[in-house]
């Protein structure tokens, strides 16, 4: 077992394209997505390959190699310290008639989030709730078009409260920017999973990339595609699980290495393709530390 759990938040401020290579259908780039559920996640690959760069500046050969492990060809020599799973999501936005746009979310997402927060057994205040209406909003909530209404995409919802103490926690837990966390407290939504199944498969951005040919100002041969990347605003969160050096030149303990990483961990990072036209960079939150 880790010695030390903690929890990474990433939160997209751009579109994300968390890649799964080409595909054969109308989608040639789509996300990637959980086999079993059809939701988009980020692959725990891409996660520590992202880490283990922003930290190259920062940490010497010794303390880097204790983290992440060390080189390619030297990679039997020791594993590294820092694991981290794949990134899940936790709330996914969905445009709304009133109050511009809500966070998704579904029992199904947050009981498989309260069983990871139970490994390094942080306290929780909420329990998995049961949807009697169509969905679960928060105390007063702007996306309400009349008393128990609102309108996500083309589907009216009727809804009951119920979703504050979620909210609070995870905008408390997930987010960087106080302006952002406040609004996830009030535009919260919980939804049957059904329902939030189909959000996350068909309420995606889909964009049409090309390259023309700059003497015939014609599209290049096979540079005409269609991208699907996951919205601004979506929100992941992934495991993490520290252990104590198993480098033999270092005697760090987990929770030294713990704080390597938080404190030497951007505000920002960028995750996925298409950095150069400004997709993927998330605002991100590293919580925990908690022995396990």
């Amino acid at each position: 077992m880790p010695d030390t759990f903690a929890y990474l938040y990433l939160h997209a401020l751009t579109g994300l394209h968390p890649g799964t290579g080409t595909a054969i259908g109308t989608v040639d780039l789509p996300v990637q997505r959980e086999r079993h559920t059809q939701w988009p996640m980020i692959p725990g690959s891409t996660l520590k390959g992202v880490l283990r760069d922003a930290m190259r500046q920062k940490l010497d050969d010794t303390s880097l190699f204790t983290t992440f492990g060390p080189e390619s060809p030297d990679a039997d020599k020791h594993a590294g310290a820092f694991s981290i799973t794949d990134a899940r999501i936790l709330a996914f936005p969905v445009r709304s008639l009133n109050g511009v746009f809500a966070w998704v979310t579904c029992p199904a997402t947050l009981s498989r989030y309260k069983r990871d927060l139970n490994l390094s057994k942080v306290k929780v205040n909420w329990k998995i709730p049961s949807i009697e209406a169509d969905a679960l909003i928060v105390d007063k909530s702007p996306l309400l078009i009349d008393a128990e209404q609102i309108i996500l995409e083309e589907f009216d919802f009727t809804c009951k409260g119920g979703a504050q103490d979620i909210a609070d926690f995870i905008a408390d837990n997930a987010i960087r920017d106080d302006a952002t966390r406040e609004t996830f407290k009030r535009n919260l939504v919980i939804v049957h999973d059904d329902q939030f199944t189909y959000f996350v498969r068909y309420a995606t951005e889909v964009n049409t990339r090309i390259a023309l040919n700059y003497e015939t100002k014609t599209v290049k041969t096979g540079a005409l595609f269609n991208q699907e990347f996951l919205p601004a605003e979506s929100l992941f969160y992934a495991l993490a699980m520290i252990s104590n050096s198993r480098n033999p030149d270092s005697k760090a303990t987990a929770s030294k290495i713990f704080c390597w990483v938080k404190g030497m961990l951007p505000d920002i990072l960028q995750v996925g393709g298409d950095e150069t036209i400004g997709k993927g960079f998330c605002a991100v939150k590293l919580n925990g530390g908690n022995n396990g």
